[in-house]
């Protein structure tokens, strides 16, 4: 039952940070260039694409960086030659990026019953910004920056596997919270992790921002939203 686990480990851009409005708002200075209009769907996928194929080839490069190169890559594929500022900028976005309606709430409440920890693909300053809106105290995080990679890396997970033991917890006991398939299901299970899908996309089709990751992983619960799975964690009866 949710009770019975000590830990909760997170994703946080697309779990409890809501990265696709930052991403579709933040790309506005190239997709309002074009002559005829992208739909998200579309917009979101090429994204995916050029992060995925950036955090696999330079795995120790900051996030803030990276995403510059993404958004320069974005528009080169639509046509598009944006100047090296305009990319930092984007880049640098990432910690005003808002957060879920839900977020900051159901982590107070979570945070009352589990040690919580931030397994992220970002940086340090990134994510700073992030935590200002989200309103806890983390125990744990475990960011790309410091890990040297990006998750579904097998590194990022032998890392958090490491680490939690300092927190002095189990394994077994550590439910892995998220919303992608591609970046935290597949390699969670895959790792012997029990999981939670906080499926914000359970309205849409297609997997958005992160790359499909084929076949999907079994879960251990199913929420539409965080705030479900903390009424969940209060009412007892899972």
């Amino acid at each position: 039952m949710l009770k019975d686990y000590s830990a909760l480990s997170f994703d946080i851009y697309g779990t409890v940070i809501d990265w696709e409005t930052g991403i579709r708002t933040n790309l506005r200075p190239l997709t309002d260039r074009l002559p005829d209009e992208m739909s998200d769907d579309a917009v979101l996928e090429l994204h995916a694409r050029m992060e995925s194929f950036h955090q696999a080839q330079t795995p120790g490069r900051p996030y803030s960086e990276l995403l510059a190169t993404v958004y320069r890559r974005c528009g080169e594929a639509l046509g598009l030659a944006p100047d090296w500022e305009e990319c930092e900028t984007y880049g640098n976005s990432v910690g005003n990026w808002p957060a879920f309606d839900d977020s900051a709430e159901a982590l107070a409440y979570l945070k009352q019953h589990y040690k919580m920890i931030a397994l992220s693909n970002v940086d340090n300053r990134s994510f700073a910004g992030s935590a200002q809106k989200l309103g806890i105290a983390w125990d744990a995080t475990y960011l790309a920056e410091d890990i040297g990679s990006y998750k579904p890396s097998q590194r990022n997970f032998d890392y958090m596997l490491k680490m939690i033991g300092d927190l002095g917890v189990e394994k077994s006991k550590l439910l892995h919270t998220a919303e992608s398939m591609f970046h935290d299901h597949v390699p969670g299970r895959a790792n012997g992790l029990d999981n939670a899908w906080i499926y914000r996309r359970h309205a849409k089709t297609g997997f958005g921002a992160t790359m499909d990751p084929g076949k999907l992983a079994e879960t251990t619960y199913r929420f539409n939203s965080l705030i479900e799975m903390a009424e969940a964690h209060e009412k007892g009866d899972i």
